[in-house]
């Protein structure tokens, strides 16, 4: 009903003679309320001021500061065939402990004395090898001979050739005492020519010098045929020279060309050799490669390839392992805005799964079951969740984190920043803000100006 006349019914008509009207009317309900809400208030006013931790919370799981650490998968570097497994889901192996053994399941390597024949070819070419160097050795030394010999042989014809040419010079000197007797056997038969026809030589002096003069010409003859042998022997001698230099050179390539001929076979066989030796090798290595061996210390997780003659490829994964020594850790995602707010050595509060808790994200020191951490490592790529990770390590200086963490397992993570008041964190909660950017304190004090 509109309170709208001028004339108010509540003051000409009186209510309280109805039952109903005292129980609403009574003014001492007023009083209570009154007082209840004045509490409220002040209680509401004090709490607004009251100091609250701005904080970043995140969800991550556990684990292990060292990625060698984590868990890991065992592969096999080649393909093969699963014959025997010499553990148990859930055993402990040391490093080096056999887990599997595989067989061969390519043809070229199904030998059982692969290795052994390897290393027969190799004692033969290593044979040849040394065959070669002898035969190279041989070509030297008949290099050498021929060398020297050609030396030799040089040395004679050119002793030969100065002969030669000593006798020319004596054949020449020879010529011209024939030239010169037959001059004078001339001039002697003229004389005893002239003399005869004036009376005063016989004709037997005559013939005699006629006949001497004939016997100078003989010579001078035969000493001109003396020097032409001579010089037809130097001649004779130089093209000994070529001869001997051009056989020798002959016989000099040859035997080279088959000196080059056996360092190729030489260095042909040890480069065989050095094939089958890697060969021989890469074999032992590979025969090694059939037993499985465990890498660290840890227990078996899971057999990933179990049936016996299962067949599988290089890098596939077997058999999963976990260390049995590890150090913990939380990996922990934060959102792009809260990002510059994250500092290494950072303090953070952090729930483990399992672990009962109370948390009161804006009072750690009232919170109860959360275990204290800091930060060691800050991804500086964002992940494909549109968060960045972030790497936790326990806090030597809080208690320690409990015993029975498993790698794997959820945590909660609260990074404590700035201290304000509680009206100011509604404020910016209410208006979107993000919290307050600050700088860790490093215990380094600023010199004022």
């Amino acid at each position: 009903m509109l309170n709208i006349s001028p004339t108010k019914l509540n003051e000409k008509v009186d209510l309280m003679r109805f039952e109903a009207a005292q129980k609403v009317f009574h003014r001492r309900h007023y009083k209570y309320f009154n007082r209840f809400l004045l509490a409220s208030a002040i209680i509401t006013l004090v709490v607004l001021f009251l100091p609250w931790t701005q904080n970043i919370t995140g969800a991550g799981y556990l684990t292990t500061l060292n990625p060698d650490q984590r868990p890991q998968t065992i592969q096999s570097p080649i393909p093969g065939r699963l014959e025997k497994w010499y553990v148990r889901e859930g055993d402990f192996v040391a490093a080096g402990d056999t887990i599997l053994f595989i067989s061969e399941v390519k043809n070229e390597y199904f030998d059982p004395r692969l290795i052994e024949r390897t290393g027969l070819q190799i004692d033969a070419k290593n044979r040849a090898v040394f065959s070669y160097e002898e035969k190279v050795r041989a070509l030297e030394n008949q290099i050498g001979a021929l060398e020297n010999e050609r030396r030799l042989k040089l040395e004679q014809a050119k002793n030969k050739l100065l002969q030669s040419k000593l006798k020319v010079q004596s054949d020449s000197i020879d010529l011209e005492a024939a030239k010169t007797n037959i001059a004078i056997a001339e001039r002697q038969y003229n004389r005893t020519t002239q003399l005869q026809e004036e009376g005063l030589k016989a004709v037997t002096d005559v013939e005699a010098k006629r006949l001497k003069l004939q016997e100078t010409q003989a010579k001078l003859i035969s000493q001109k045929n003396k020097l032409l042998a001579s010089q037809n022997e130097v001649l004779n001698a130089e093209m000994e020279i070529g001869r001997v230099q051009a056989e020798y050179t002959d016989k000099v390539s040859k035997a080279q060309s088959d000196l080059f001929t056996a360092q190729s076979s030489q260095f042909d066989s040890e480069a065989q050799v050095t094939k089958l030796e890697n060969e021989r090798a890469n074999y032992e290595l590979r025969s090694e490669m059939y037993y499985i061996r465990a890498p660290q210390n840890g227990f078996i997780n899971k057999a990933i390839m179990a049936g016996i003659g299962e067949t599988f490829k290089e890098g596939e994964e077997l058999v999963n392992i976990m260390p049995s020594d590890y150090d913990m850790a939380v990996e922990t995602f934060v959102a792009p805005i809260d990002l510059p707010l994250i500092h290494l050595d950072e303090k953070v509060r952090i729930q483990f799964d399992g672990w009962p808790a109370i948390v009161f994200s804006g009072w750690p020191n009232v919170s109860y079951g959360t275990y204290g951490g800091k930060v060691v490592a800050i991804e500086t790529f964002i992940s494909p969740n549109g968060k960045y990770r972030v790497l936790l390590a326990p806090d030597e200086e809080d208690h320690p984190w409990p015993a029975d963490l498993r790698v794997g397992s959820g945590a909660n993570t609260i990074a404590l920043l700035e201290d304000v008041p509680i009206w100011f964190e509604l404020w910016r909660l209410l208006n979107g803000f993000p919290p307050n950017y600050y700088t860790p304190y490093d215990g380094v004090e600023t010199a004022k100006k």
